[in-house]
């Protein structure tokens, strides 16, 4: 119905942001990524455009808005998962980035997504058994190489460095795979790209 809304930031919650668009205040349920993100806008009422989707339910409906299009993305491809609904599917991108989550998955990661609010071992298990496939065959979906597509209010891309460093790995000949299962090893918080390839290629090469 909507694909994004943009207009100055009027208010800012925890959870929620509430964005004026024609003279209408849009009240959009946020993660916490997405609230981080647009934050600095809250204080001057400036302006941001957040990526949208309606979940529609026989007694309600709830607009929920994404800083980045890669957010909105995954957030669409975890709601097409048994078990997992827009209150969890929310949950789970406040703990992770959509380049953080996608590694997860893709590296078989279960306890870190069980630690998401709502999620849990078994449902955690179900999530990575029905996208790892999907993620791991296409290119379609957010990974460490699709920074999310930049709005005005958001920061500097998410997961720059190790998107940069995926590309150059794999450039080596490394397989995909194999790039994000030595990336998910590796603690990049402090790290430049360099860094971060000199230490893959060394357990790469082992």
């Amino acid at each position: 119905m909507f694909h994004y809304i943009k207009g100055p930031l009027t208010l800012l919650g925890p959870s929620f942001a509430v964005v004026e668009a024609g003279g209408v205040g849009f009240h959009l349920t946020v993660s916490a990524n997405t609230h981080d993100a647009i934050s600095p806008a809250a204080a001057k009422c400036e302006t941001v455009k957040l990526f949208t989707y309606l979940a529609v339910r026989e007694d309600a409906m709830e607009l929920f808005g994404f800083a980045t299009k890669a957010e909105l993305d995954m957030y669409e491809l975890l709601v097409t998962v048994s078990g997992v609904g827009p209150k969890v599917a929310i949950a789970i991108l406040s703990s992770f980035t959509p380049e953080k989550f996608a590694l997860a998955v893709c590296t078989d990661d279960r306890k870190a997504i069980a630690r998401a609010n709502g999620v849990g071992p078994k449902l955690a298990a179900r999530i990575i058994l029905e996208l790892r496939d999907k993620m791991m065959a296409t290119d379609d979906f957010p990974t460490l190489d699709s920074a999310a597509s930049a709005s005005p209010s958001a920061p500097a891309a998410r997961g720059g460095k190790l998107g940069e460093a995926q590309e150059a790995l794999q450039v080596l000949g490394y397989s995909r795979s194999e790039v994000l299962n030595v990336l998910h090893t590796i603690d990049t918080a402090a790290m430049e790209v360099e860094d971060i390839i000199r230490t893959a290629l060394k357990k790469l090469m082992r």
